[in-house]
C-alpha cells in the first residue's frame, strides 16, 4: 500500500537531552494512524517536526514523496493539521474565517469551500459568528479549514478535546468518511484510548521518545496470552495444584487464569480429573486501555 508519510530514524536533541530518539515509521493511503504514549512521551514534538514547527536534528520526514528538509514547501502543501486546539477569528463568520484560510493557497473556489462546509455539517451555521459557536462547532470549522486544499494527510492533536459524546462520534464519523471516499490518511494523537480503539485502523506507542510499538489495534488488543474466566463448584484439594501450577486469582464464581487459549482444554481436562465441576468458560477481552498499560508500565 502507497505510503503517505515516513519518518526515518528522526531525532530532536533539546539542550543536549534527546527528546525524539530515533523514530521510524510509516502511515499509509486511506488509514486512521493513532498515536499514543504517556505525558511527555515525545507526541507533540514528533507531529511539530511532521508540520514544520520544529526542526528536525537528524533523520528526515517524507511527506507524499517529497523531504521536509529538501523540498519543504511542496512536502508540507499535502498537510492539514490542527495541533491542539483550532484557533480561529472569533469576530467573524466561520465562512469569513474560511474564506480568509482559501486565501493562503490557490484555486480554492467558493464552491469548493462551501463542498467542505457540507462534509464537515456546518451548512446551517457557517454564517454566524464563531463566538457563538459550541467547541464540538469551532473543532468542526477547524477541520473544515484543514480540508480546503485537499491535503492528503490530516494530523490531529488531540481532537476530541473537551467534546461530549455526540461530538466525539461526529467527528469518528467525519474521519472515517475521509479515509473511506476520499482515501485521505489521517493521524490522530489523543489520551482517550477507547476512542482510538474504536477510530483507529493502526496505532503506534511512542514512550521516552522511543517507538514501543506499530501493530494494527487487533492485533495490538488480542495478544497470544489472555485471561479466562472459570465457572466452577467448588474447587477442595485442587486448589492447592492450581496456584501451584497455574496463574490464577481466585473468585466468588470460581477463578480466572492467564494464559494462551490452547492450554485451556487441558486446564479443563485436569479439572474434570479432580472431580471439579467446570459450568462455563469465558474469556475476558482487553481493551485498548489495557494493553497501552501493561506496555507502557513495563
Amino acid at each position: 500500500m502507497k505510503e503517505v508519510l515516513r519518518l526515518d530514524h528522526v531525532k530532536k536533541v533539546i539542550k543536549g537531552k534527546k527528546i525524539i530518539d530515533d523514530l521510524s515509521f510509516s502511515v499509509r493511503e486511506g488509514e486512521i494512524f493513532g498515536f499514543l504514549g504517556p505525558n511527555g512521551a515525545g507526541k507533540t514534538t514528533t507531529i511539530r517536526m511532521i508540520v514544520g514547527l520544529m526542526k528536525i536534528s537528524e533523520g528526515d520526514i517524507v511527506i507524499a514523496g517529497k523531504s521536509i528538509k529538501k523540498d519543504f514547501t511542496k512536502a508540507i502543501g499535502q498537510v492539514g493539521a490542527i495541533v491542539e486546539n483550532p484557533e480561529m477569528y472569533k469576530f467573524l463568520t466561520g465562512y469569513q474565517n474560511l474564506l480568509q484560510y482559501a486565501r493562503m493557497h490557490e484555486g480554492i473556489t467558493k464552491e469548493k469551500i462551501a463542498e467542505i462546509v457540507e462534509l464537515v455539517g456546518l451548512t446551517d451555521r457557517i454564517h454566524e459568528k464563531v463566538k457563538s459557536y459550541s467547541l464540538g462547532m469551532r473543532q468542526r470549522l477547524g477541520l473544515a479549514q484543514c480540508l480546503l486544499h485537499d491535503p492528503k494527510l490530516l494530523i490531529l492533536d488531540e481532537p476530541t478535546n473537551g467534546l461530549d459524546p455526540a461530538g466525539i462520534r461526529e467527528i469518528r464519523d467525519h474521519l472515517r468518511l475521509l479515509t473511506r471516499e476520499r482515501g485521505m490518511s489521517v493521524i490522530v494523537s489523543s489520551h482517550l484510548l477507547s476512542e482510538m480503539e474504536l477510530m483507529c485502523d493502526r496505532i503506534a506507542i511512542i514512550q521516552n521518545g522511543k517507538l514501543i510499538d506499530v501493530q494494527t489495534v487487533n492485533e495490538f488488543v488480542q495478544n497470544r496470552t489472555a485471561t479466562y474466566q472459570i465457572e466452577t463448584g467448588s474447587l477442595g484439594d485442587a486448589a492447592f495444584w492450581l496456584k501451584s501450577e497455574w496463574n490464577i486469582v481466585m473468585s466468588k464464581e470460581g477463578f480466572t487464569v492467564e494464559t494462551e487459549r490452547e492450554n485451556i482444554p487441558l486446564l479443563i481436562r485436569n479439572l474434570a480429573a479432580a472431580g471439579v465441576d467446570v459450568f462455563g468458560v469465558k474469556t475476558i477481552s482487553k481493551t485498548l486501555e489495557d494493553r497501552f498499560l501493561e506496555v507502557t508500565n513495563k
